[in-house]
């Protein structure tokens, strides 16, 4: 299989080939310098073999928990053809994962189940493992834990969970910092989100099942999930908005260190969530327009949606809302709700 991957150095091209398994997995070297190993299918890692001084990070680079979400999937598959191609040699330890083959197959988000509510072990709660989204869950928490603990004690840890979004934004790419408790937030990760084209961060409010969640509970990894503009089909999205975040990843995987600009929260927008409105009954409905943008505000006293006959209302004295969506199971979030803040503890 790897003589196959190595002919068309198309890696998406062979996960979708495979897209529940491969047969066994694949080791080789590209010339005396990396080290790859295909795990699974839509998992590989790849490992610098000389310069071992320099490796300081270990990287995990994710995209297609949702199947429809294909400018991260055209992004990390352009990042790993150039590895592979010898383009780019990896100063670090990268894991590349394609989320949900089937789903991309089948042009869904998902195909049974939203994969990003399945991490931290809800894929084995309730029901337990009864689809294959369930299941992939768990075998990708298990690829990211073996890679981080493989990696060297004093390794900065990283992941970067790629989406975009089924809305447009008002602030086109942004990121989502998941809850850390008694832990700062990092300056320099900001810094280069911001020059990634990610101006805009969110700072979640409590423990959730997203894939970066995990990372950043599990391993005290420096995890985001990246929302890098709005869904589109294969061979639609405009590949120039993409440049800045694909030069920066293609420098963190890259370089030993990434130049980035001294801490300014001038230049982020912050937002923290102030709270997350989940459905209680299936006559729940929002009074904004069904294309409100991400980031629309409202102010206090406002009505954002209507449920059992009562409406609910803005609280705070501005609210904007990311993430609408109320064809959502009941029991599961319909909204975030967001105030703006410049009061996030950096380090």
């Amino acid at each position: 299989m790897s003589s196959v991957l190595m002919d068309s150095k198309n890696f998406l091209s062979f996960t979708l080939d495979n897209p529940l398994f491969i047969d066994d997995t694949q080791h080789f070297q590209l010339s005396d310098h990396t080290q790859v190993d295909i795990l699974d299918t839509g998992v590989i890692v790849f490992t610098p073999l000389n310069n071992q001084q320099a490796v300081n990070k270990d990287i995990v680079l994710s995209c297609a928990v949702h199947g429809n979400e294909t400018a991260p999937i055209e992004i990390c598959n352009q990042l790993i053809t150039a590895i592979l191609e010898q383009q780019i040699t990896v100063t670090h330890r990268v894991l590349f994962l394609i989320g949900n083959p089937p789903a991309i197959i089948n042009k869904t988000r998902f195909v049974e189940e939203n994969m990003n509510r399945l991490f931290s072990g809800a894929h084995s709660k309730g029901e337990g493992l009864v689809n294959q989204e369930r299941k992939r869950a768990q075998a990708l928490e298990q690829y990211v834990a073996d890679f981080f603990n493989q990696g060297a004690a004093n390794s900065q840890r990283i992941h970067y969970d790629l989406h975009t979004a089924i809305r447009p934004s008002k602030h086109e790419k942004f990121a989502i910092y998941p809850y850390r408790p008694g832990r700062s937030y990092s300056a320099e990760q900001m810094m280069f989100l911001a020059k990634c084209g990610v101006d805009t961060i969110l700072f979640h409010h409590e423990p959730t099942t997203t894939f970066s969640y995990y990372s950043s509970e599990q391993f005290n990894a420096d995890a985001f999930t990246v929302e890098l503009g709005k869904v589109m089909p294969f061979g639609e999205n405009d590949m120039t908005r993409f440049h800045d975040t694909k030069q920066m990843l293609t420098q963190l995987i890259s370089q030993e260190s990434v130049n980035l600009p001294q801490y300014d929260a001038t230049q982020l927008n912050l937002y923290k969530v102030s709270r997350s409105i989940n459905k209680q009954a299936d006559d729940f409905e929002f009074s904004f327009a069904k294309d409100a943008p991400n980031f629309s505000r409202f102010v206090k006293g406002e009505t954002l949606a209507t449920e059992n006959g009562a409406d609910i209302k803005v609280e705070a004295e501005v609210e904007a809302i990311v993430f609408p969506n109320a064809n959502v199971p009941i029991g599961q979030r319909t909204v975030l709700c967001l105030v703006p803040t410049q009061d996030a503890p950096v380090s």
